[in-house]
């Protein structure tokens, strides 16, 4: 979280994905038309890490869906019944929501009952399996 939007954050967010992930294959990395997805920074990272970008078309929020339900989520569930002293705070409680909740603890019904955590486990074992 940080003040402005920019290729930086968005970079800085993405490596902690493929930090974590680890991804052995190539990925599609989707976006909207942000300034910030269409730069070179942006481009050269995708590249350097073996990462496909995809963007929205202009004016259709239908491919922007399931980041459009978290934040829907996000803001229902914890942002509106909070009133955060500074960025600091709220950082920290987003972050909380975030990975102490929503991906370990929160069940979705397009995902078979199971928290994201436990589905992308399950998806990781039968790909495994076969």
């Amino acid at each position: 979280m940080k003040s402005r939007m920019s290729s930086d954050l968005a970079i800085d967010a993405l490596l902690m994905a493929v930090w974590r992930r680890k991804p052995k294959q190539e990925v599609m990395i989707h976006s909207d038309q942000g300034s910030q997805f269409s730069s070179s920074d942006w481009q050269s990272f995708l590249k350097a890490n073996h990462l496909v970008g995809s963007m929205s078309r202009r004016g259709n929020c239908h491919d922007n869906a399931v980041a459009e339900s978290f934040f829907q989520l996000l803001k229902r569930e914890r942002i509106k019944r909070r009133i955060y002293g500074n960025r600091d705070e709220a950082r920290s409680d987003v972050f909380d929501y975030i990975e102490m909740f929503y991906n370990p603890r929160r069940r979705h019904g397009f995902a078979e009952k199971l928290s994201p955590v436990e589905f992308e486990r399950r998806y990781f074992l039968r790909q495994d399996g076969l």
